[in-house]
């Protein structure tokens, strides 16, 4: 797994409190263009999230975290699954109506609102409020949000999902060649070659600056790895005894002395 010392967008969104247009636009594009290969390859992401986009040190973007990602959505038109995090996640989910790639769409203009106002489209201290919010309550756009973006979050935000922008034919060309990303040379986008409006401070590969020092101070501890059992963990079951395994196949477990001590 690369390590991309650019930390997360969440890092750097709180620290800024909110983005540009130039630079959350800069994000989104790649955000699109991240959901259109998933889409076209069959997979719904369902959890788009500022935690889950890291930068690099060049300041452009990648999604991690794929564990509530659903495959096979080229041949099964809805699913079903309860899942995301809460100020992200698409109205038909919550509802339980069955949801499919529009999801991702509606998380994407939820992501976008925030970069550029510095809270999701929604957001409530009280989960069970803001799931309501969410399906009944329309969005309110800020003053500052120029017409182009009120426009493109408007699409993205429709709870409707057959009428959600992102949605006709199998494609995003709606949301490609939607003003507001105007500016976007989508093949120089492709090739890396535009320069990012923000540019991480790093000096060295594995610099940890730009992640919050609540993780970076925390012990490492190795992941396990699910194939070799567990032995150390057993063995705690079992302490103060003995394994033993008989020559003749039969396997015992007897006390040791501190073991039998204690037990009297």
């Amino acid at each position: 797994m690369d390590f991309l010392n650019g930390g997360e967008l969440f890092y750097h969104l709180r620290k800024d409190q909110k983005f540009s247009e130039r630079r959350a636009c800069f994000y989104a594009a790649q955000l699109v263009e991240a959901m259109r290969c998933l889409h076209q390859n069959g997979i719904i992401y369902r959890d788009l999230k500022p935690e889950n986009v890291l930068l690099d040190a060049d300041g452009y973007i990648k999604i991690t975290d794929f564990g509530l990602s659903k495959q096979g959505m080229s041949t099964v038109r809805r699913t079903y699954s309860y899942c995301g995090t809460p100020e992200y996640i698409a109205p038909e989910i919550i509802q339980g109506i069955g949801h499919d790639k529009a999801a991702d769409w509606w998380s994407l203009g939820a992501i976008l609102y925030e970069m550029l106002c510095g809270r999701p489209p929604h957001y409530q201290k009280n989960r069970k409020q803001m799931m309501y919010d969410i399906v009944n309550v329309p969005v309110q756009m800020p003053r500052h949000f120029s017409g182009e973006a009120k426009q493109l979050l408007t699409g993205l935000l429709t709870r409707d999902q057959s009428k959600r922008l992102g949605t006709a034919g199998n494609s995003a060309n709606d949301i490609l060649s939607h003003p507001f990303f105007r500016d976007i040379d989508w093949a120089a986008l492709r090739a890396r070659q535009i320069q990012a409006p923000f540019k991480p401070q790093v000096q060295s590969k594995w610099d940890t600056r730009n992640f919050d020092k609540m993780f970076t101070n925390e012990r490492p501890v190795e992941t396990p790895d699910p194939s070799v059992p567990n032995t150390m963990a057993r063995k705690t079951q079992f302490k103060g005894f003995t394994y033993e395994n008989e020559n003749d196949g039969i396997v015992g477990i007897r006390a040791s002395k501190n073991a039998a001590a204690a037990a009297q």
